[in-house]
């Protein structure tokens, strides 16, 4: 038997959250970061806004960027997590600065740095590079977490389970690390940590059209969920306003900021629509409302006269203002044959990010001790019932700070001798167009009966629809040897349901949920709490 690895902090995932935690820890902690595929690739790389703090004290403060997260989270969000993230924010946006991350500068601005304005927010706060902020801060912590020499990389390697005291017959709750499948060797390894971090990310995939990249499958969450955590608010998955309309382009965002910057939402420019905005009809914010807000007037607009898409469009903005802030846009754009300096932006709304996810306090705990989660596969309060843009990076730094520090208070443990993984299962599948075929009935099942307005009977539909998936699924897992795309099929059905629970739980429209059902919002705000004996 192969000894399991053994580190001080087991850390699955490699976004910002994941980043910061190990670069918060690596001084002092010996660390494994755990990967599916190479270290950037995630969410976090894809983000293209920025994130959003106060910087400029002359023209914002602390209470707005509070008030205006808390109206777009629709009455759920916890006023004190809020705070505590908002209010923490420059400290975490200047330990980015310290780690070299080139955010755009601007000499004009208190803050030394160009800040923009997304949809929700009552003041320019969104420090950024350029139109690639996400990249810009991975690529710079990847350098950072690739040289710090407490720190061992595990990439194409894909979690399958927690190690629990259930695996080890234990009555006292903990975690103890996971079972974990390279990707190049076929093998299962065991790794044993002091402490385990779930870092993995939203679970965009589960839907047809998504911004997210291909790793997005709910991981962490599914993982949670099987080893006895409460999951809160699945039901209000963030569909973005504005991804890119083509038949040759596969799941590109076009950031918030091209509105936060005067770019209009608008019907086609033909004789029956004459190019004519709609935004004003919906929201006295027009472009810069919330994302839930435009995500349904542009769905609403599509369905009710029969588009394909509708249009950003920004091109009365000078040709050189568009080119140096949107670089990265214009010249996606431009592959495409868009010119968005002389024509508007066919676009589409698409699943964007998971506001749900397994609870957590400020210090990124679970229910289980010595497992804590952050970043997209947390469910902190930050949210409520919808993310104001630019939040996310935000919340991944400031909790994976707050995760390092509680990790770096606790007493060691003698993690025990764990088992290895049961190598019965040596059945190679012969039909692995099974996998794939009940990839595209999940993804396709939650756009049509999941999305972005939902009703009773068609969540009902869903309901039993996944339970045989589940059914069929977990006989396949059982059977035979794993796979990265089956480990990821068993999350991402897990996640399914657990979005249909929380759906079917929630008589009311809030936020990201809309129902045809219950159109009336409570007076009351609660949230959707999931345990294993619910």
């Amino acid at each position: 038997m192969t000894e399991p690895l053994r580190f001080d902090v087991l850390i699955l995932g490699s976004g910002l959250a994941g980043l910061t935690v190990a670069l918060s820890l690596a001084d002092q902690c010996r660390v494994a970061v755990v990967t599916k595929r190479r270290l950037i690739d995630g969410s976090s790389d894809w983000a293209q806004g920025g994130i959003a703090a106060v910087l400029d004290r002359h023209e914002d403060d602390f209470d707005s960027h509070v008030q205006d997260t808390l109206i777009a989270g629709a009455g759920l969000c916890k006023p004190d997590v809020v705070r505590h993230i908002v209010e923490h924010a420059p400290d975490s946006i200047h330990w980015l600065i310290d780690k070299g991350v080139p955010f755009t500068t601007d000499r004009d601005n208190p803050s030394g740095y160009h800040l923009t304005r997304e949809g929700g927010h009552s003041h320019r706060r969104i420090i950024h590079a350029a139109d690639a902020t996400g990249h810009a801060v991975q690529t710079t912590l990847e350098a950072r977490v690739r040289a710090h020499p407490n720190i061992q990389l595990f990439e194409s390697h894909s979690a399958i389970d927690l190690i629990t005291h259930k695996t080890l017959g234990q009555s006292e709750a903990r975690v103890y690390g996971a079972y974990v499948f390279d990707n190049a060797s076929a093998t299962v390894q065991v790794f044993a940590a002091q402490h385990t971090v779930l870092a993995t990310g939203g679970a965009g995939k589960v839907y047809l059209y998504t911004s997210n990249p291909d790793t997005a499958t709910g991981d962490g969450i599914a993982m949670a969920w099987r080893a006895g955590c409460r999951v809160s608010n699945m039901e209000f998955i963030q569909f973005h306003p504005t991804c890119l309309f083509h038949p040759q382009a596969k799941t590109f965002l076009i950031s918030e900021a091209v509105r936060g910057e005067g770019g209009q939402l608008k019907l086609p420019d033909d004789a029956r629509f004459q190019g004519r905005r709609f935004m004003p009809e919906y929201d006295a914010r027009e472009e810069l409302a919330p994302r839930d807000i435009v995500a349904r007037a542009i769905d609403a607009e599509m369905k009710k006269r029969g588009l394909d898409c509708v249009y950003l469009d920004i091109s009365h903005r000078p040709a050189e203002f568009i080119q140096e802030h949107f670089p990265n846009i214009y010249a996606h754009c431009l592959k495409f044959g868009i010119d968005m300096t002389r024509e508007p932006i066919p676009v589409v709304p698409a699943a964007h990010y998971t506001c749900g996810g397994v609870v957590t306090d400020l210090n990124a705990r679970t229910d289980l001790p010595g497992l804590y989660a952050v970043g997209e596969t947390a469910c902190t309060g930050l949210h409520g019932a919808n993310r104001l843009a630019s939040n996310s990076l935000l919340e991944c730094v400031v909790l994976g700070r707050n995760a390092a520090q509680q990790i770096l208070q606790q007493p060691r443990i003698e993690v025990p001798r764990l088992p290895a993984w049961d190598e019965s299962r040596v059945t190679q599948a012969d039909e692995e167009v099974t996998i794939a075929h009940d990839w595209d009935e999940i993804r396709r099942l939650m756009w049509n009966y999941v999305g972005i307005v939902r009703s009773t009977t068609r969540l009902h539909q869903a309901e039993r629809r996944i339970k045989l998936l589940n059914e069929e699924i977990q006989s396949f897992y059982a059977r035979y040897r794993i796979s990265t795309d089956l480990l990821e099929l068993r999350n991402l059905v897990v996640v399914a349901d657990l979005i249909v629970q929380c759906a079917l739980a929630r008589h009311e429209s809030r936020g990201l949920h809309a129902t045809r059902d219950y159109p009336g919002m409570f007076d009351e705000a609660k949230d959707t709490v999931l345990s294993r004996t619910s």
